[in-house]
């Protein structure tokens, strides 16, 4: 019942070479091709060290294949700057998620994503035509990934401590989803997620049809990001008449943004001249808040999620179960789940038996 696929897999995942995997094993590197290509099987005894090395339990190697996310259908900020193995690392997490995901709906009825085409539109235009569509109006943002979720966007996370990754989008079964690195400040991921948001409705048929992304779509997404966090009429409203960079500290945390997306924002409005923009990049640099965002938010989290584990937790379902039951690692799960734990979640998320009676699937909804 060895799946050799899932050898490959479980390799690629932890980023482990084939050189790697042989060494450790006391095998040639041959060996390790014939596991994965099913040329022949490695021994009980070496499969076990093999699932031991790669730390996924036992059981995983025999399950069927996996979905596969090709690299031209997910959407990367920084494809160019990635390695091949952090690239393909990243992209077999959002396959376990799949997993989850599945195992989550076939269990709890959740939002339904009906996403708007605005390919046609520039992303100034997009942007604020998706407010007026989803009732925004020119309000500030709350949270960012619990309204993804509340227009039927699944949002899972990327526990990737290399900084190449910010985040990718993607379609699977005719639902869009968004991974996010819990390694970058709480004010990038937000954006992130908006850049994301941005790829899922104006280059969704790219994106479906596999086309590569273009240096173009990027520059574009995050000008939509940029437009949806911080539209054009509030910032005017609340520009100061000669912004320092202790003013803009103060009016970041109230669009969620880092001090230098607002900087540019309110460049590109032409709310300050090029010099002024200039000398504030400069300060910003000085001063470290490039890597190290000044007045930090708290990281943001799934809503979706952390309702989810309340009601398991209510029927006695543990997460070690649902591992368990996916022959994975609660150490995986943890890593798509901004580490929620199904013991910590507020109980103001547990929903009624009332609500949900048992015949049915429990439906979950995303309060913006």
């Amino acid at each position: 019942m060895l799946n050799p696929a899932r050898i490959q897999f479980a390799r690629t995942r932890r980023r482990w070479t084939k050189t790697k995997l042989a060494e450790a094993l006391g095998v040639q590197s041959r060996s390790i091709q014939g596991y994965e290509s099913g040329e022949y099987s490695p021994e009980p005894e070496k499969l076990e060290q093999i699932a031991n090395l790669l730390r996924f339990p036992l059981s995983f190697f025999s399950g069927p294949d996996l979905p596969k996310i090709s690299e031209h259908t997910a959407s990367f900020r920084s494809m160019s700057k990635m390695s091949a193995s952090l690239k393909d690392s990243a992209l077999s997490a959002g396959s376990l998620a799949f997993i989850l995901n599945n195992w989550i709906e076939s269990r709890f009825k959740l939002p339904a994503s009906n996403l708007p085409d605005l390919s046609d539109l520039s992303p100034e235009d997009a942007a604020a035509t998706l407010r007026r569509m989803w009732g925004l109006g020119v309000a500030p943002v709350s949270n960012m990934i619990h309204l993804l979720e509340s227009k039927g966007i699944r949002v899972y996370s990327l526990a990737i401590e290399a900084r190449e990754v910010d985040a990718f989008s993607v379609w699977h079964d005719n639902t869009p989803f968004v991974f996010l690195n819990t390694f970058k400040s709480a004010e990038h991921s937000r954006f992130d997620a908006c850049h994301e948001l941005g790829h899922l409705v104006r280059d969704s048929h790219s994106m479906l049809h596999g086309k590569a992304h273009s240096p173009e779509m990027e520059r574009e997404a995050n000008a939509f990001a940029s437009a949806f966090l911080m539209p054009r009429d509030s910032v005017i409203a609340n520009k100061p008449n000669w912004p320092t960079i202790g003013q803009l500290i103060e009016l970041k945390s109230f669009w969620g943004v880092s001090l230098a997306a607002l900087s540019y924002r309110m460049n590109q409005l032409g709310l300050m001249t090029e010099w002024a923009y200039r000398s504030l990049c400069i300060d910003i640099a000085k001063k470290g808040y490039r890597t190290k965002e000044p007045k930090p938010m708290r990281q943001e989290v799934s809503q979706m999620l952390a309702k989810v584990f309340e009601a398991l937790r209510g029927e006695g379902v543990r997460k070690s179960d649902i591992a368990a039951e996916l022959c994975l690692l609660v150490e995986d799960l943890n890593n798509l789940t901004f580490g929620l734990t199904i013991s910590s979640v507020s109980t103001a998320a547990v929903l009624s038996e009332k609500e949900n009676p048992k015949p049915t699937n429990p439906s979950l909804r995303i309060v913006k």
